[in-house]
């Protein structure tokens, strides 16, 4: 430490970049494998995000499968997912600008296989099965036909080459999983009704399919009101699996035709929340085995249920899994990341736990002198309970702060709120460590991972045991001298963003903020937002409009007169989960009273930014933010940003 540079908290230079973080980062999403075959989605911001259908062959030769100009991405549920299928030599997927589905065969150009809908992205598909003898796909399809009114939702059947569409299943509110039986006279699938979310209370049924693509004899097998199913699987031999939470965790279970039979119970997550269709964490392999994605105590790790039922954990230096799939041999692919290793897809051979590294998120490779690792932490909170998080110090290995000075400190505050977040390497928290930053990343109470009872501490509480556990984590640090507690912001994108104006016009305990599309006026959001989750308030608040009382308590923009804190505000002008009206209210609100901020509008963005110049602008003008309220001069070359009343 004797070389290192000694300059302020937050003006370290750094070789995470916001260009590198935009521009040179993929998602990456959606793993497949066919034999040796494996596939991916992979959604590009120098592209404007489009996501990309990408192939790697036995050879290890990698190629778009999707041709340029197709995007593929669903806008069922408008978080979307099940957006393609792999079905052999075809593939099948749902092409962004018109939402119809598109059948490509190899070495050909896909076609249309659905019909023009009458209104733009009128008929919206997801989730694709295809029977075993190649002749019927089983979809969802979300029927947009009457502005003002919301979508259908429904279970179809089609001609695998296009034609009439089947309805087989609708009525309910919500349809996902539909799954196939291997011998194809069975199908399965999870449904649920407003106002649930499908983490409060799924139905799994399961019917009879004929030959002709249509259902009989269906019947509800597991699920209702209170108990969250997930992922429906058949395994090889045709035995239905599923995961549900009936005992507060989320388990998997084995359904032999008259009761579901436990498959190594234990306290801890077998599922997740459904935010998006197809969403996977378990699979079958070799010898009648299931592997799993497991998550306890907010601590993600990989499992083999052997086929006596006993769990064997396989040791992995990664801490996320994203996705998994199997060859039906000893193979799994993964989309992990870990203390060192950003978001990226491996092969791993379970007999041995080796494993090969096949696509990374971000190609760069840093030297761990400049990252953080994430340090798990579990602090006190309101009533008596505790919270958990996930911090990081900063960190430079060419820089030390003068003595006797604490770093500023970023509470990040995750969306959802019904999500969670994990310790693998974000470079989006890195930015900030490596500049001299301290960083909480925190679980709040609400936060899945931790069973259903943590889960539900937000009911009815939203707005506040959010906003308590991201206080109380900022405070836990300050008290341990680990962060400097005049200097302490937070940051968060949508339920993030809403947490994040909720703490600052509530709460004295930050001294600025910064909100990615974010909720100001919970009234409108509860009128005024897309089907998926025009219910979700009604468990996090209460139903809209008898409790409209406690929305305007719990609106920021209901209470400037008691904001005194500067923020920053970003907002796609696209944004159909939440409306640029939001930003621009609350923007008004801050012009009125004269508080320091900064807004920055995107054109063509939507929810979550996609294109790389907008990324790279919000990270580096969220930074420019806070050198001026915190009193520091950044090392970056960043274009200024105006704030307003400063």
């Amino acid at each position: 430490m004797t070389d290192c540079v000694i300059a302020k908290y937050g003006s370290w230079t750094s070789p995470i970049t916001a260009d590198l973080i935009a521009s040179g980062s993929v998602r990456l999403s959606n793993v497949e494998l066919e034999g040796d075959t494996l596939y991916w989605l992979e959604s590009r911001p120098t592209e404007g995000g489009r996501y990309v259908l990408v192939r790697r062959d036995a050879d290890g030769s990698v190629a778009d499968v999707t041709p340029a100009g197709t995007n593929v991405r669903t806008r069922v549920q408008e978080y979307g997912g099940g957006a393609f299928l792999i079905a052999g030599d075809t593939v099948f997927f749902t092409d962004y600008a018109d939402q119809r589905l598109q059948r490509q065969d190899k070495g050909d150009d896909p076609f249309p296989i659905s019909d023009e809908p009458d209104v733009p992205a009128g008929q919206r598909f997801a989730s694709m099965q295809m029977t075993p003898d190649g002749r019927t796909l089983v979809a969802i399809r979300e029927v947009h036909a009457d502005e003002g009114r919301e979508a259908d939702t429904e279970l179809v059947t089609m001609s695998a080459r296009g034609g009439a569409v089947q309805v087989i299943a609708s009525g309910h509110d919500f349809y996902a999983a539909p799954t196939v039986s291997p011998d194809g006279t069975q199908l399965a699938w999870i449904d649920w009704d407003h106002p649930r979310m499908p983490w409060d209370g799924t139905e799994l049924w399961l019917a009879d399919l004929d030959a002709e693509g249509g259902v009989a004899n269906e019947r509800m097998i597991a699920g209702g009101s209170e108990e969250s199913i997930f992922q429906p699987s058949w395994s090889p031999d045709g035995v239905l699996h599923f995961v549900s939470d009936r005992t507060s965790w989320w388990n998997l279970y084995r359904w032999d035709g008259d009761e579901a039979t436990p498959l190594a119970p234990l306290d801890a997550e077998f599922g997740q929340p459904q935010w998006s269709l197809d969403a996977r964490s378990y699979v079958f392999f070799s010898g009648g085995r299931v592997a799993s994605i497991v998550v306890e105590n907010g601590i993600e790790r990989l499992a083999i249920i052997e086929i006596d039922g006993r769990l064997r954990w396989i040791d992995t230096p990664f801490t996320v899994f994203g996705d998994i799939a199997s060859d039906g041999g000893d193979r799994l692919a993964l989309i992990v990341a870990g203390p060192t290793l950003g978001s990226s897809i491996v092969l791993l051979d379970t007999s041995d736990g080796s494993y090969e590294i096949v696509k990374r998120g971000n190609e760069t490779e840093f030297d761990v002198g400049y990252l953080s690792p994430a340090e798990p932490i579990e602090f006190s909170t309101e009533g008596g309970l505790t919270a958990h998080a996930f911090a990081y110090p900063p960190n430079n290995q060419e820089f030390a702060a003068p003595e006797g000075e604490l770093p500023p400190l970023i509470v990040f505050s995750h969306g959802g709120p019904t999500g969670s977040t994990s310790g693998g390497l974000n470079l989006s928290i890195q930015f900030w460590t490596s500049r001299g930053f301290a960083v909480v990343d925190v679980n709040y109470g609400g936060s899945t991972g931790y069973g259903r009872a943590y889960r539900e501490r937000l009911k009815g509480t939203w707005g506040v045991t959010d906003v308590d556990d991201c206080v109380n984590a900022a405070r836990y640090l300050a008290e341990q001298g680990r962060a400097d507690v005049a200097r302490m912001a937070i940051r968060g994108g949508s339920a993030g963003g809403y947490t994040t104006l909720a703490a600052l016009t509530f709460r004295d305990a930050f001294a600025a903020g910064a909100s990615y599309y974010g909720i100001s006026d919970l009234g409108v959001m509860a009128q005024d937002t897309h089907k998926f989750e025009s219910r979700y308030l009604d468990g996090l608040i209460g139903p809209w409009p008898e409790a409209r009382a406690i929305y305007e308590e719990r609106s920021p923009l209901f209470h400037t007169d008691q904001l005194s804190t500067p923020m920053i505000i970003f907002q796609g002008l696209e944004d159909a989960v939440v409306p640029p009206n939001q930003a621009e209210l609350m923007v008004a609100a801050l012009e009125k009273k004269g508080i320091p901020y900064a807004y920055l509008p995107f054109e063509g963005e939507q929810h979550g930014f996609r294109r790389a110049e907008n990324i790279q602008r919000s990270l580096e003008a969220e930074l420019y933010f806070y050198a001026r309220i915190f009193g520091f001069e950044p090392a970056d070359d960043i274009e200024p940003v105006e704030i307003v009343n400063l």
